[in-house]
């Protein structure tokens, strides 16, 4: 992965869009927009942003939740990478448009967000949801049916989704009333807002749900302020299904929800690239390192020499979307990788998918002799099981984990070829880089809540195809 490649993704106007209404999230608003990103972008393109939300919960005497909300965006011919969504396009036929994907559901509570009237219940995870859906796109809008189904082991519920997102286009803004119908399973609600015969309480029966219908309307928009940067921002209402409002611990059958942000769209005038760019392949391995982050890029401290030894090796693929910005010596990349975790025997093994966008400085003045770079990525992690490290130091802190958090990826790297005068060796580089996970200090209750995370140090190669 040289020239900076794949998938932190979504920003700008799919951040502006998708995060739009993954950040109106709610039992079925996270993500909802998703659908909509190719319409909203136009033929593609990638961006970052940041946007802060607040929420009020489904759940009996839990306040208004306020998060701040990463927005990354890449959208291609084939694939898209939104936040927490990533898809295959499929074929489109006019204004028909379908596509396969994966996507974070964010209902649920921890184990570190349970008010009184909720203690006693045992922690209802996120999950990820594997789905299809079909939209017919239109100048004035687009209606969407989605069909997604839980695969973490998390619900196992299915949920099916009908609506209608409407396009109002000014000079500068761009509005988006939309409607929304969830038509949930009985295993997804009886997951999230039932109560089991283990966690009966007085007051509180043991309570399974049938299948339900939630119904949601709101509007959510962009503003241009310049070429590059848009202003988002959006609100909406949804009314929970009848055999929800009935659960115990639900204490709100309408939940409202709000947000307002910025986001930097790298490719406003065009779209798509004149060419295909090139393939970047990544590959990488490395241990685990008590060092926080900040001693690590400051070169303090840079020892994997810890008690635990585990490790991770992996690859990426990627590909640039922007290079020379604004006439920089600034690259810009995105990444879609999978780890395999060697936990060492402390728990069984398990995989990482991380999904980024990367900035590169190549300015150095003895770029000329030999090339160099220094790297800083950012987007999200998921994990099939929290790694071990995590668990060690949360547990100590009593603090909650998450099998999804941000994640950060620092580097620097030299071009082989320069530094050992020689063609041979193409464009690769080989480097030093962090792995490192967490949840933005507990200020996202869309990763957890999550204060903590971990930090694995090691070394790649990359070149590009």
């Amino acid at each position: 992965m040289s020239l900076l490649a794949s998938f932190e993704f979504r920003a700008v106007r799919a951040v502006l869009f998708a995060w739009l209404v993954a950040a109106l999230a709610g039992p079925c608003h996270a993500l909802l927009l998703d659908p909509m990103v190719g319409a909203v972008l136009d033929g593609g393109g990638a961006g970052l942003g940041l946007a802060v939300r607040t929420e009020r919960s489904p759940y009996k005497d839990v306040e208004a939740r306020y998060d701040l909300l990463p927005l990354y965006l890449y959208d291609d011919e084939r694939v898209y990478l939104h936040s927490y969504r990533a898809g295959l396009k499929l074929k489109t036929t006019g204004a028909w448009h379908a596509d396969a994907f994966l996507a974070e559901r964010f209902e649920g509570f921890t184990a570190g967000d349970r008010p009184a009237a909720l203690q006693g219940l045992r922690s209802r995870e996120p999950g990820v949801d594997v789905g299809f859906g079909v939209q017919f796109v239109q100048p004035g809008g687009a209606a969407l049916v989605e069909v997604r189904r839980d695969v973490s082991n998390a619900s196992d519920g299915l949920e099916a989704r009908l609506g209608y997102f409407g396009r109002i286009e000014t000079e500068r803004w761009v509005l988006s009333p939309f409607v929304l119908m969830a038509v949930r399973d009985a295993a997804l609600n009886d997951y999230y807002y039932g109560v089991r015969a283990s966690e009966v309480r007085p007051g509180r029966p043991a309570t399974s749900l049938g299948y339900g219908i939630d119904l949601m309307l709101g509007l959510q928009g962009r503003y241009e302020l310049s070429e590059h940067w848009r202003a988002v921002l959006g609100v909406g209402v949804t009314r929970m299904a009848e055999t929800i409002r009935d659960s115990p611990i639900v204490g709100n059958d309408s939940l409202l929800s709000a947000y307002v942000g910025v986001a930097y769209d790298f490719q406003p005038n065009s779209r798509r690239l004149e060419t295909r760019p090139p393939l970047i392949v990544k590959a990488l391995v490395g241990g685990s390192t008590d060092c926080n982050l900040l001693p690590v890029l400051t070169l303090r401290c840079f020892s994997v020499d810890t008690p635990d030894r585990t490790r991770i090796a992996g690859i990426e693929l990627g590909r640039p979307f922007a290079e020379s910005l604004n006439g920089w010596p600034l690259d810009f990349a995105g990444y879609v990788g999978v780890l395999h975790r060697d936990e060492r025997g402390f728990q069984p093994d398990g995989w990482q998918i991380q999904v980024y966008m990367k900035a590169f400085y190549r300015g150095f003045p003895w770029n000329d002799r030999v090339r160099t770079r220094v790297g800083f990525g950012a987007g999200f992690a998921w994990a099939t099981r929290v790694p071990y490290v995590e668990l060690r130091d949360q547990e100590a802190r009593a603090r909650t984990t998450s099998r999804l958090l941000n994640y950060l990826d620092p580097s620097i790297d030299v071009h082989l070829g320069d530094l050992f005068g020689t063609r041979q060796l193409g464009d690769t580089y080989f480097g030093l880089g962090v792995s490192h996970r967490s949840g933005i200090f507990g200020s996202s209750q869309l990763l957890g809540n999550v204060n903590g995370g971990s930090n694995y140090i090691y070394t790649y190669l990359e070149t590009v195809f």
